[in-house]
């Protein structure tokens, strides 16, 4: 008798279970993240690192992204506000011949490194979710946005606690330090995306024909100007709500393991799991290789690599090392030219560029901003070194 080989439906739908498919990404993911745990819980006590990874996270919550929310809030609202009363275009005509041969960008992109200068690297966000602001751009000109913006992200912040720390040139050529670095970064970022993404070139961020920017134009032209302000103002706002929302998980992760590789007990009694403790393994790092340092950036002192590595994850963080540092004599006109070119150029961009991609729909680039940003930081760094360098030779 013949037995009956047919597959039942029910074993249709079942597919043979193989460990061996999960080993080669599976086993390596275990191992890195136990080790690293391991690490850094045999130096904290896995009692505090736990308690510190907690309170980190909590008090980037409270105080860094409800602060980043409110900045969001605010340039969404002013934002949309220059959007609806023409000043997007007036910027698009005045800066094109500024903004397409340094950046390749449409000259309306001005319009989003005055906010992020003005506030924080996801003010860049909120304009970018306003299809009339989008619409002026090709895919991988609006993408490299995230560069962009982020490279003068709290610049005013930056200079004017500089300034308050009695230096005046000096941030000034930080500035032009950044302002290269940002040159690098764009346009690095959209070269990675044109080579990963072709069509990127000729595609529109937002297919709006004029014809339809006109109808929305007319649309709200017809209402009286204090309905225009107050819808602006709302819409724009409640906009920054929910990108406030959305960068929560990039700056709780990235923020919380940059801050414990980076610095070190909060007292010389030892651990306690008091927020932002870590094991310095970053500083170490890069006191291995500080002779580096010495010649791009002019550092003096080992312990000024600090900066930049902290700025890397919040760049508020890294500026309040800087008085510290002037009471230990480190402290030059050099460090707070290169200080203020690497911290506004880089501005904790590990901690919002996956966030801020995220947040436009395109996550799967992010390490290709990093990258990007980093080179262009570095960049920024170096330029700020040398140029100071020659403002100096010239004055003396």
């Amino acid at each position: 008798m013949e037995l009956d080989k047919s597959i039942s439906p029910d074993e249709k739908g079942k597919k043979k279970f193989s460990i061996s498919r999960y080993i080669p990404t599976g086993v390596p993911c275990l191992v890195i993240v136990i080790a690293l745990f391991w690490y850094i819980g045999s130096i904290m006590g896995l009692p505090n690192m736990l308690n510190t990874i907690m309170h980190t996270a909590h008090d980037l919550l409270l105080n860094t992204v409800f602060y980043l929310m409110g900045i969001c809030v605010v340039t969404g609202a002013i934002g949309r506000l220059f959007v609806e009363f023409g000043v997007v275009k007036l910027l698009e005509n005045i800066l094109r011949p500024l903004m397409k041969p340094l950046f390749n960008l449409p000259g309306v992109a001005a319009l989003g490194a005055t906010m992020t200068f003005l506030s924080d690297n996801p003010a860049i966000i909120s304009l970018s979710q306003d299809q009339r602001f989008s619409s002026y751009f090709k895919k991988y000109q609006f993408i490299s946005l995230t560069n962009f913006g982020t490279a003068f992200g709290m610049g005013l912040l930056v200079m004017v606690f500089m300034v308050g720390q009695g230096y005046y040139i000096e941030p000034v050529v930080g500035l032009f330090g950044a302002f290269c670095g940002c040159i690098v970064s764009t346009r690095l970022m959209q070269r990675f995306i044109i080579k990963a993404y072709p069509s990127y070139r000729i595609e529109e961020a937002v297919a709006l024909t004029a014809d339809k920017i006109e109808e929305i134009e007319n649309k709200v032209k017809s209402k009286s100007v204090f309905i225009r302000i107050l819808n602006s103002l709302l819409d724009g706002g409640k906009m920054g709500v929910d990108v406030g929302i959305a960068i929560i998980p990039g700056v709780l992760i990235i923020s919380t393991l940059v801050m414990i590789l980076t610095f070190g007990a909060a007292s010389a009694d030892g651990y306690s799991g008091a927020a932002y403790e870590g094991i310095e393994l970053l500083p170490w790092l890069a006191s291995k290789v500080n002779f580096i340092f010495e010649w791009l950036f002019g550092f003096s002192d080992p312990h000024l690599v600090a900066f930049p590595i902290t700025a890397l994850g919040a760049v508020g963080a890294a500026l309040g090392l800087v008085p510290n540092f002037a009471s230990q004599g480190w402290i030059d006109g050099n460090a707070i030219a290169v200080f203020t070119a690497i911290g506004m150029c880089w501005s904790g961009y590990l901690s919002t560029h996956t966030a801020m991609l995220d947040s436009m729909g395109y996550r799967e680039l992010t390490p290709k901003a990093i990258l990007a940003h980093t080179i262009g930081g570095l960049v920024a760094a170096i330029v700020a070194h040398f140029t100071y360098l020659l403002i100096t030779l010239l004055l003396t």
